[in-house]
């Protein structure tokens, strides 16, 4: 069924917002202001509160619409469908437009706090058109045996020649392994991984990078080396190829020197400090929280993917930093055990999934009398929940920023600091 709508605002999951007959419809690949041809999704009779659909023609177009750099990732009547670009119609300045107006608008209707939230572009991106930015991606492989990625609403595989969202890095490294000539068993998995080089030396020479099928290493390295420069010093970290990592190239660099800025700030001129890093990761601000804010700080980590975790305690050994008790675990079960030494924290930094932290977690933050919390949040609606939570526990917030480490998406990380009132 196709409709004609004028689009009024934006939505969640990179789409706007329009009414047909007084029902809410939720459209991809439109902009605010635009009347739009829309082809409702099946079953478009339903008595649903709200329906769904894809703009299939533009009659009046917005000042940021773009036509799609990717066509592959863009609508569906226009080629494409397959996904990972849901803004690619959006001009890169329309973009942070629309970042910025989706972290305040869920700051403000769930977490009850009217504040206007800067986004920072990364250094590259403009020049790159908001392209090359993944040092991870991972495909499917096609029945030809081809990296392909699944169309939309279908089980179509769309084999794939190359990546507009992978770094040049990668790229080089997919193109000397072979990975576009495909020969991959139709349906497994293929993910790779490529650090950014930040000394020069190209991966694919040195061997840094990894070409994983089906989880299991076909060229490269289980373990990658990861380094960042931090408040003027170079971190090195161990991390497993098929584990989490920052994805975007500038990522590892831009969240921690902030974290460390607002850290520094927030302990002031203390000789020693104790911290708590939640949902730690393989360790990517745990080094530099405990090493750069005070001159003795005793830290706790925790983290529940046991590969990360043996990454972080891998980083942490390298460094010879015996005050951190880094531990692997549910993070609210943790909270409900800590050693008495670690149990009033100075601060307190988490980087939850994108599920957030939730409400027990953030009782358990305030109840150990933390004076500084740094939330960084890499979805909107989770961040104004738990913000709205910490609000009514006591706690305000004192600064907000956000990156935009996710280009041609949705996606928007913010970093928040929660002082208590």
């Amino acid at each position: 069924m196709d409709v004609q709508v004028r689009i009024e605002r934006y939505a969640d999951q990179g789409r706007c917002v329009g009414h047909i007959d007084g029902r809410v419809v939720f459209v991809r690949f439109a902009l605010p202001g635009e009347l739009v041809r829309v082809t409702l999704d099946e079953p478009h009779d339903r008595d649903d509160r709200f329906w769904t659909g894809e703009v299939t023609e533009v009659i009046e177009a917005s000042e940021d619409r773009v036509p799609p750099a990717w066509p592959l990732a863009g609508p569906l009547a226009m080629g494409g469908g397959v996904g990972g670009a849901d803004l690619v119609h959006v001009s890169l300045t329309g973009q942070l437009r629309w970042k910025a107006v989706t972290v305040s608008e869920q700051l403000s209707r769930l977490g009850h706090i009217d504040v206007n939230v800067p986004i920072e572009r990364m250094d590259g991106d403009e020049t790159l058109g908001g392209f090359h930015w993944r040092t991870r991606i991972e495909m499917i492989a096609d029945d030809n045996g081809r990296p392909s990625m699944r169309r939309r609403g279908s089980h179509v595989r769309v084999p794939l020649d190359t990546m507009p969202l992978a770094t040049k890095s990668l790229l080089a490294v997919a193109d000397a392994e072979h990975v576009w000539d495909g020969g991959f068993e139709p349906g497994s998995q293929i993910r790779l991984s490529v650090p950014e080089p930040r000394d020069g030396a190209a991966p694919a020479d040195s061997g840094d990078y990894a070409v994983l099928v089906d989880g299991e290493l076909r060229s490269g390295a289980r373990r990658l080396v990861e380094r960042a420069d931090i408040a003027g010093t170079t971190f090195e970290y161990t991390v497993d190829a098929n584990g989490f990592w920052q994805i975007h190239r500038q990522a590892p660099l831009a969240l921690p020197n902030h974290v460390i800025d607002l850290a520094r700030r927030e302990i002031g001129d203390k000789p020693s400090a104790c911290i708590w890093d939640l949902y730690s990761g393989s360790g990517l601000f745990t080094l530099p929280l405990a090493t750069l804010v005070t001159p003795r700080t005793r830290m706790l980590s925790v983290e529940g993917g046991r590969t990360a975790v043996a990454s972080a305690q891998r980083n942490l050994r390298h460094m010879n930093l015996t005050d951190v008790d880094a531990r692997c675990g549910d993070v609210a079960k943790t909270l409900a055990n800590v050693p008495a030494h670690l149990s009033h924290p100075d601060l307190i930094v988490l980087d939850p999934p994108r599920a957030g932290a939730r409400a027990k977690v953030c009782r358990q933050m305030a109840a150990s009398e933390a004076r500084s919390i740094i939330y960084i949040a890499c979805d909107p609606t989770s961040l104004g929940r738990d913000a709205g939570t910490l609000r009514e526990l006591g706690y305000e917030l004192a600064d907000v920023r956000a990156f935009d480490i996710y280009p041609m998406t949705h996606h928007v990380e913010t970093v928040a600091l929660f002082r208590r009132a």
